[in-house]
């Protein structure tokens, strides 16, 4: 048996990660060619010419995005695993089982609220 909850928060959590990866990404990858094919970096703005920055400081923001990624694929991967694994589902008590299949609820179907 499975565990729902935890299979829908890691799909979830799996794909915000491909999300965020797909969408900011882009802009993350450039440090690393400018740092090992010119050995500058630079920061660039829209409205004014880029300006020359120390590469340590990109590379560590570049570092920081992609931890933050793999953090929310590993979390997703690993509530896939828990939730495939999980039998929560299965081990709830025949007196709290609410529902038509019930056997308990026999005497009541009939009555009000």
């Amino acid at each position: 048996m499975t565990d729902m909850r935890f299979i829908l928060v890691g799909v979830g959590l799996t794909f915000v990660g491909f999300l965020v990866l797909g969408v900011m990404g882009g802009q993350y990858e450039a440090a690393t060619f400018e740092e090992n094919e010119f050995g500058t970096c630079y920061e660039y703005f829209e409205d004014k010419p880029p300006q020359q920055i120390n590469c340590s400081f990109k590379v560590m923001d570049q570092t920081v995005f992609f931890a933050l990624v793999i953090g929310l694929l590993a979390a997703g991967a690993i509530a896939l695993v828990k939730g495939a694994r999980g039998d929560w589902d299965s081990k709830v008590k025949p007196e709290d089982i609410v529902g038509p299949g019930n056997s308990q609820n026999e005497d009541s179907e009939g009555k009000q609220d």
